[in-house]
């Protein structure tokens, strides 16, 4: 079987594919016309991407059966097209939950440290002890999780480690599916910001999902909620 991967891969990754059998072409720098010709001249049979886009013009380049988003979502790809062509697309949902999770909650601790900024002064050589010792700190504060899948609820551990309050919305969210993970549940996403001082999104995009957060959910936030968008 042939193998096209094209964005950043794994070594261990290519290894293993090439352990099985599989003749890999890697070549993480593919996109638009160059990812076509690629299909085309390797006669491949499996393309692997993350973040490359894989429209209808590369789909119909060349021999593939079979699409793979080495990630949760597929957006990128023409699934409406692939289907036609009798391709199959599929995703890799939840192998990077926990490092999703894991830098959410480095951003929200760059926020409440303004860490950035710290580093950026430093760098500069300037030392300003009072400015970045104004931190608020997370023990003791609400944060609420839009979207409950795998990566939200990998944040539950991380927040309730940190001492948070956590409140969730999703749609299928219920009272009792919520009192199991141990958060408490709100009906709707405005309601959630009316509470929160950190917000954290976790949906999938979808048709359904796109463009879900707007002006009102910002509006109904608290002056110096923070709000994460991984």
């Amino acid at each position: 079987m042939k193998v096209l991967i094209a964005d950043k891969f794994e070594t261990n990754g290519i290894n293993a594919l090439e352990a099985l059998g599989c003749k890999v072409h890697y070549d993480p720098e593919l996109k638009d016309a160059a990812l076509e010709s690629a299909i085309r001249e390797t006669v491949a049979d499996v393309l692997v991407v993350r973040s490359t886009k894989v429209p209808a013009e590369a789909l119909s380049a060349g021999s593939l059966s079979l699409v793979v988003r080495a990630g949760a979502g597929y957006n990128t790809i023409d699934v409406k097209t692939a289907s036609s062509l009798g391709i199959f697309v599929s995703n890799c949902p939840g192998k990077n939950a926990v490092a999703v999770a894991e830098l959410a909650f480095a951003l929200i601790l760059a926020l409440d440290r303004r860490i950035p900024d710290n580093v950026a002064d430093l760098r500069a050589h300037k030392w300003n002890k009072q400015e970045y010792s104004k931190a608020h700190g997370l023990h003791g504060r609400t944060i609420g999780l839009i979207g409950l899948g795998q990566i939200g609820t990998e944040m539950i551990s991380r927040a309730q480690t940190f001492g948070m309050h956590v409140i969730g919305w999703s749609r299928s969210l219920t009272p009792e599916s919520a009192a199991t993970m141990g958060i408490a549940f709100r009906q709707t996403m405005i309601e959630l910001a009316n509470e929160c001082d950190v917000i954290s999104v976790h949906l999938a995009l979808t048709p359904e999902t796109r463009g879900v957060i707007t002006a009102d959910l910002f509006d109904a936030m608290r002056a110096g909620t923070m709000f994460i968008n991984t």
